[in-house]
């Protein structure tokens, strides 16, 4: 298991109860664990969606919420949420600030 791979388990166990999570979504965890790593407790909602984008464009392609952040319903946008939660929550644990 890659560095990576273990900060994709630290996430996933930083989600909110009741979370839904896509099926076959290792490698969106890892593109999360790049987030926290990079940006820590300043990504942002929109960072979430871009790594969701990249990751369902290689299965999805043509997926209707494959656009920028500003484009997305307000109720797509709170699809982001938890997993931006997560991230940020994740960042804190690996800084020693839970």
């Amino acid at each position: 298991m890659s560095y990576l791979d273990t900060d994709a388990e630290l996430i996933r166990s930083c989600l909110p109860t009741g979370t839904g999570v896509p099926e076959d979504s290792d490698d969106l965890f890892v593109l999360y664990a790049v987030l926290m790593r990079a940006k820590g407790e300043s990504t942002q909602a929109s960072d979430v969606h871009d790594a969701w984008s990249a990751w369902m464009s290689r299965s999805e392609p043509e997926h209707e919420s494959i656009r920028p952040y500003d484009e997305l319903s307000p109720s797509v946008k709170k699809e982001d949420a938890p997993f931006l939660a997560a991230i940020q929550r994740a960042a804190r644990n690996r800084a020693g600030r839970s």
